[in-house]
Formats: structure tokens, sequence, C-alpha cells
């Protein structure tokens, strides 16, 4: 996957703390609207629904099996009006969604990745917030992407290079501020809920490579971040599952280290 796919990917996203054994979700669609009116989705979301697998934190003695993601389904159609409406249980979602990212600051976990072609990796990640964040894959796959709250550099160390962009032109910008109203600074075109989940959609749109979007999947109950879908302006989906999830713990400074004198750089900084 080239460095510019990654970045559309890896859009970031803050999760609740668990110190017990959880319940991680599966990727999947964003939820239907339902036939009593709660939450009213702007377009119609068909989905695969499987129960969650519960799997407990890592340990030193056991490592958790992650998450079988299931991509949303790619027949759906997310308007893309700017004059979107939203009515008042809409718009009290989508502040419960602004008040969880803006409450929390450290983060750390592992991460399921579903690409647009069906391949699967996995990985750890890191955030620490305002703006610094970090996503290591599992091997074989050699990249890394880390932010130190002002560029966003995608590392190959197999090649020894790395693409560097600046970290206010990338969505990340949004969910590592310190606080963030989902309303009011972001273009949400979409806001459903059902019994399990809500769904916020945000859409991002640039002159220069067109127009792309964000689909944050939060518990209806707990109020915490499962996945979250990117859909890149060719209008292909990656989606990716959280889990073993850590914010108690403050992550080491020197993750979100950015080396420009290691690896040659290309890109804007």
């Amino acid at each position: 996957m080239g460095a510019a796919g990654l970045v559309a990917t890896f859009v970031a996203a803050i999760v609740a703390p668990s110190a017990y054994a959880q319940t991680i979700p599966l990727p999947r669609p964003a939820p239907q609207a339902r036939s009593n009116g709660s939450f009213q989705m702007s377009a119609s979301e068909p989905q695969a629904v499987r129960p969650p697998v519960a799997i407990a934190p890592k340990t030193s003695a056991t490592t958790s099996t992650p998450p079988n993601p299931i991509i949303p389904d790619p027949r759906r159609n997310v308007p893309a009006s700017i004059f979107m409406s939203f009515d008042a249980n809409q718009k009290a979602q989508a502040s419960k969604v602004s008040s969880y990212l803006s409450s929390l600051s450290n983060l750390s976990g592992n991460f399921v990745q579903v690409g647009p072609d069906g391949s699967r990796t996995t990985g750890d990640f890191f955030i620490q917030k305002p703006g610094k964040v970090r996503f290591e894959y599992d091997a074989p796959t050699t990249i890394a992407m880390v932010s130190d709250g002002q560029s966003l550099a995608i590392r190959d160390s197999k090649l020894a290079t790395q693409d560097i962009y600046p970290l206010s032109q990338t969505p990340l910008r949004y969910l590592l501020s310190d606080r963030i109203d989902l309303m009011k600074d972001t273009n949400v075109v979409a806001v459903s809920a059902d019994d399990l989940y809500t769904s916020v959609t945000i859409e991002e749109k640039n002159a220069l490579v067109g127009t792309s979007r964000l689909m944050l999947m939060v518990g209806t109950k707990d109020g915490q971040l499962k996945q979250w879908t990117v859909t890149d302006p060719q209008g292909y989906d990656t989606t990716v599952a959280i889990y073993n999830l850590d914010t108690a713990k403050k992550p080491d400074p020197g993750l979100f280290k950015i080396d420009f004198t290691k690896y040659p750089t290309s890109g804007a900084n």
C-alpha cells in the first residue's frame, strides 16, 4: 500500500480504557435507520451483522486473537450534500461522541485493518494528544506512521524511505486535537444509531485529490469507539477495528519522534 493510501487509511481515533476483559467489536457497516424513527440515516446502509467476539487484553503471558473485520457494503451511498439537516436526537448523539473524544488524552492498543482488496494487516498504535500518534504494522509489513504534532511521516524501514505530510492537511487534525465539536469543526453528512452502534460520517473535500469520508462507529450504550472506515476519493473503503485498549498509560515520548536524518524524505513538510 502506498504512502498516500496510508494517510487516508489511518484516520486517528480515540477510544476508552478497559482494565478487564472486553467485548471487541467486528467492523461492520453503519447502522440502518430504525422504523420507530429515533435516528435517521441520510442513506440506506445494507449490512451483515455478526455477534461481537469477546477478547481479553494482551498480557505478558498471552496474546489476544484479533477480531475478524467485516467491511461495509460497497453498494451503500452516503450523500455528499453539505446542506444536511439533523434532528435533536442526531445532534445529541454527535455531541456525545464529540465530548467522549475530547475527554481522552493518551491511548495505546492494537488494530486490525482490512483494505479495499480484502488484504488484512495488524499492528499496534499509540496516541498522545494533541497531535501525536504512531501506528506500527506487524511483520512482515515494514510500514510505520508517526506524527510529532506538526508533521506526519509514513516510513518504510525496508526501503529506508519516508514521506512527510503536514498534519494540518490530513483528517488526523480533527481527532488528535485537544477538543473537537464534530458538528462545528467538521462536515458531518450523516448521523444514525441502532441499539448497538451510533455512526457519524464526516466528509472531507480536497481541491487536489477529491472527496473522502470517515465513518466513526461507537457503542450506543458505552459510548466507546469500536471502529472506523475511510472511503477514499475513488470510493474504496478501508476498515479498521481496535482492541486491547489502554488510556491509563502515558506512551513513551520517543515513539512520536520523526527521524529526518536517517531516512530520505519526500512530500511536503
